[in-house]
Formats: structure tokens, sequence, C-alpha cells
């Protein structure tokens, strides 16, 4: 059995052919993917909105995360294993987005430092970027 297959028998989710496809794409980058970005790399094998089924699937479940880039569009990454569920994403790690290629990268090496917010306040999820040139543009 192949690493997709094992994530989705792992996750829970059905084996179809978008959700097979869709998660080989990830597997294959070390960026984040928006739709567009899929659309493109699939060709025309499913159509927008199987698509985007399959996205909110694998974020429901815990497989994926979504990132607010700079350009505002929504782009997913992989989470770590381990880290995300059904229940809560763990995903406590910067996003970077380089300047030079426009890709978005989860650096899960630096992670967000724990913060006191007010009385009251409870954060369900933080987001923290930072931006510039990433390490294949530096080379």
């Amino acid at each position: 059995m192949d690493k997709a297959q094992e994530l989705l028998e792992e996750y829970g989710l059905r084996k179809t052919g978008c959700r097979l496809e869709v998660l080989q794409r990830f597997l294959e980058q070390d960026f984040a993917l928006s739709h567009a970005d899929l659309e493109r790399l699939m060709g025309e094998s499913y159509d927008r909105v199987t698509i985007y089924r399959t996205l909110y699937s694998f974020e429901e479940k815990g497989l994926i995360h979504s990132i607010n880039d700079v350009s505002g569009a929504i782009k997913f990454a992989l989470c770590k294993p381990d880290t995300c569920s059904l229940q809560k994403h763990q995903d406590n790690h910067i996003h970077f987005n380089c300047t030079s290629c426009g890709q978005t990268y989860c650096l899960n090496e630096v992670h967000i430092p724990s913060m006191a917010l007010p009385q009251g306040y409870t954060a369900d999820r933080l987001h923290f970027s930072a931006e510039g040139t990433c390490k294949g543009c530096n080379d």
C-alpha cells in the first residue's frame, strides 16, 4: 500500500480517486498548495467542487491545515503526524511566504511562542507568518 492510501486509512477517509490524487500532490511538494494549484496539477481529472470537498474533508479530519498567505489566497499543507485531529489542529509553527517564488512553507521547527491573552479571551488558532526569500531561491 502506498503512503497516500495508508494516510487515508489512518484518518478514516474513504479511498476515492480524487482523494488519492490530491493527497499524492501534497506528498510530492514541500510547500503549501492552493485549490488553483491542485486544479493546475491535476488537469481536468476532477471538477473544482470535488476538489473543494476533498480539501474540506482532509482539513476536517486533521490531515491538512489551511494557511492564509500574503496575497489573500488560502493554501493548504499536510499536518505533522500525530499533531492534528478531528477535534483540533495543533499547527504551532510559522508559515513562510517567499516573495521570490510565491510559495508558502511550513516551518515546523520554528514554534509559535505561547501567549498570555487577557482574561475572557480564548485562542483556538494562532497565525504567524514571515516573508522573505526561501532557501531554494537563496541558493
